[in-house]
C-alpha cells in the first residue's frame, strides 16, 4: 500500500479540513438575539424600582433631615428658622453642631435641596420628587 493513500484515509476518516468544530453563524446570531431579548426584559423590569428606589432613599433622607431638626430643637429650645442654622452657629447659646453630616445641605435622590418650611411651631420638609418640581403631585413631605 502506497504511504500517501494511507495518509489520505486517514484524513478523510478523522475529519477534514471541511468539517471543523464551532458554531455557525447563524447560529451566533440567534444566541446574540436571544440575549438582546433578555436584556430588553430585564431593563424594562427594572425601570420601575429604580424610581421606587430613590423615593425610598430621599423619604430615608428626610428622616435623617428630621432628627437633626428634633436635635437642634433639643438644645436650643425652638426650630431652626432656616436649614442653614443645622450646618453654622448663628445667635443660639446652645448650638451643638453642626447637626448634619459631613456639614453640607443635603439633596433628595434628585439632586434638588430640600425645601424647609416653619410654621406655627412646627415645620415642613419636602423634596421635589421625581418631576424636580416644588408644590406638584409627586412632592414628599415629611
Amino acid at each position: 500500500m502506497n504511504v500517501n493513500r494511507i495518509k489520505s484515509f486517514l484524513l478523510l476518516k478523522s475529519g477534514d479540513q471541511d468539517s471543523r468544530g464551532g458554531f455557525t453563524l447563524v447560529e451566533i446570531l440567534l444566541v446574540v438575539a436571544i440575549l438582546g431579548i433578555l436584556a430588553g426584559v430585564a431593563v424594562v423590569g427594572l425601570k420601575g424600582r429604580t424610581q421606587k428606589a430613590n423615593i425610598a432613599a430621599t423619604r430615608t433622607s428626610i428622616q435623617a433631615v428630621q432628627t437633626a431638626v428634633d436635635v437642634y430643637e433639643t438644645d436650643n429650645g425652638v426650630y431652626p428658622a432656616a436649614m442653614q442654622a443645622l450646618l453654622t452657629k448663628g445667635s443660639e447659646n446652645n448650638w451643638n453642631g453642626p447637626y448634619i453630616r459631613d456639614a453640607r445641605m443635603p439633596k433628595d435622590a434628585w439632586g434638588t435641596e430640600f425645601q424647609y418650611t416653619l410654621r406655627d411651631g412646627n415645620y415642613e420638609l419636602r423634596s421635589a420628587g421625581p418631576d424636580v418640581q416644588m408644590g406638584t403631585a409627586d412632592d414628599i413631605t415629611n
